[in-house]
């Protein structure tokens, strides 16, 4: 069963908007805090998006503005609201907690989602 499931990826041009969304099993959001990273095309991993436990938000320079992330513990969800997307915001999107969870003491990656912006 997978921990963590990433969805609402898609292609939208420039200035666009996406919604990404992502499932967590069981009592993940509980007490975490919860981070959406991206990797692009040749390019590392990276945190964009954090939201603690009590809902205090922070994000990378480059997506300030433009990205809102949120949680609902309710439905184990955590959401990215994406606005103004830029080609370089192309890259697979990811959600997982913050530090990276750990299974059998390696690290947890959900499937991902990709996110496209091109005109």
């Amino acid at each position: 069963q997978a921990l963590l499931v990433e969805s609402g990826g898609g292609l939208v041009q420039p200035g666009g908007s996406l919604r990404l969304s992502c499932a967590a099993s069981g009592s993940i959001l509980s007490t975490n805090a919860m981070g959406w990273y991206r990797q692009g095309p040749g390019k590392l991993r990276d945190l964009v998006a954090r939201i603690t436990s009590a809902h205090i938000t922070d994000y990378a320079d480059s997506v300030k503005g433009r990205f809102t992330i949120s949680r609902d513990n309710a439905k184990n969800t955590v959401y990215l609201q994406m606005n103004g997307l830029k080609p370089e915001d192309t890259a697979v999107y990811y959600c997982n907690t913050d530090p990276i969870l750990k299974v059998n003491f390696r690290q947890y990656w959900g499937q991902g989602t990709q996110v496209s912006v091109s005109s």
